[in-house]
C-alpha cells in the first residue's frame, strides 16, 4: 500500500528560514503529531504538502501520487486545516460549505450537516460573524465531510474551548477507526498530541532532529533524583542536571541505562518519575546533543 504521504530532500527557502531537506514519510492508519517551536518550520512543511508553495527541491507524494499544484486527482485523498482560516466573508457557513462541496466527488451533505451539529456551529450566520472558534469549526466541517484518507492538521484546535477541543479530538479518533486514514497534527497543545498521536516528529529550524514513537518516548525519559558526593557528573544519557550540596537532579533519554550508570557511581536515594509529553518536549527541543 502506498504511503500517505512521503517528502524526499524537500527544500523551500525564504529570505530568512530553509526548510528541509526534508525526509518525512507516513504510513496509512497512523497519526504522527508534529512538534516545534514558531518558526520552526511546521506550517511551511504542511503548506508544501498541501500544495499551497512549491518546494525548490525534492518530490512530495499523496498515495502516491504527486502533489502537483496543477492536478486534482490527489486532491482528493486530503483534508487541510491550515492556520488561516479563510471564507467568502459574507456568505454564510452553509453557503460556504456548498461551493467548497462542488470540488470533491466524495462529499456528503448528510456528514457535513452531522459535523455542524455535534460542533454547535451557527450555519446560518455570515463567516465574517463567526467566532474565532467557530471559524476552526468550519474549517473542520470543511475538511472532514469529503471523508479524506489524509488529514493535514496545523494547530486545528487553535482558540476551541476544552468542551470543543474534546469533541474535535472524539471526532478525529473515530476517523481513525477504519485503519486506513492517517493524520499529520500539528499543535502547541501536547495533550492533544499526547492522546491521538501514534508517532511523534520534532523539527527545529526546518530539520528533524528525531523521530520516535510516542509510547517509546514516555517509556524512556525520566526525572531522577539521587545523592551523591561528586563536585561534578558526566552522564551519558542526561539532557540536564541540577545540583544542590549532594543533592542531583538529572532529566534522562534512557532511564534504564541511567539507572544502571548511578549504581555502578556509588549513587543513593534514587528516585525516578515519569514525565509528561510537554516536559519531554522542552528537553529534546532545547537539547542540541539530539539526534535524528
Amino acid at each position: 500500500m502506498a504511503k500517505a504521504f512521503e517528502c524526499v530532500d524537500v527544500v523551500k527557502t525564504y529570505r530568512d528560514f530553509q526548510l528541509g531537506p526534508l525526509n518525512i514519510s507516513l504510513e496509512p492508519g497512523i497519526v504522527l503529531g508534529y512538534i516545534g517551536p514558531n518558526g520552526a518550520g511546521k506550517t511551511t512543511t504542511m503548506h508544501c504538502l498541501s500544495g499551497l508553495v512549491r518546494a525548490e527541491q525534492g518530490r512530495m507524494t499523496i498515495f502516491g501520487r504527486s502533489n502537483d499544484p496543477n492536478s486534482t486527482a490527489w486532491k482528493q485523498d486530503i483534508g487541510y486545516v491550515g492556520d488561516v482560516h479563510v471564507f467568502y466573508e459574507r456568505w454564510t457557513g452553509e453557503k460556504n460549505l456548498k461551493f467548497i462541496s462542488r470540488f470533491y466527488d466524495n462529499w456528503s451533505d448528510k456528514r457535513a450537516l452531522e459535523l455542524a451539529k455535534r460542533f454547535e456551529l451557527p450555519l446560518q450566520k455570515r463567516a465574517r460573524d463567526l467566532s474565532t472558534g467557530n471559524r476552526v469549526k468550519l474549517s473542520l466541517v470543511a475538511a472532514l465531510a469529503h471523508s479524506p484518507k489524509l488529514l493535514l492538521l496545523d494547530e486545528p484546535t487553535a482558540g476551541l474551548d476544552p468542551v470543543v477541543r474534546a469533541e474535535v479530538l472524539d471526532t478525529l479518533f473515530e476517523v481513525l477507526e477504519d485503519g486506513e486514514r492517517s493524520i499529520f497534527y500539528s499543535t502547541h497543545i501536547l495533550s492533544d498530541i499526547s492522546r491521538l498521536a501514534d508517532e511523534l516528529a520534532f523539527i527545529r529550524s526546518g530539520t528533524i532532529i528525531l523521530r520516535t514513537a510516542k509510547d517509546d518516548l514516555t517509556g524512556r525519559y525520566r526525572r531522577i533524583t539521587f545523592s551523591l558526593e561528586a563536585e561534578d557528573l558526566l552522564i551519558e544519557h542526561a539532557s540536564s542536571q541540577e545540583r544542590e550540596g549532594t543533592t542531583w537532579q538529572i532529566v534522562t533519554a534512557d532511564a534504564g541505562e541511567t539507572l544502571k550508570e548511578l549504581h555502578e557511581l556509588g549513587a543513593e536515594k534514587i528516585q525516578e518519575s515519569r514525565m509528561t509529553i510537554d516536559e519531554i518536549a522542552v528537553q529534546i527541543l532545547k537539547n542540541r546533543s539530539e539526534k535524528s
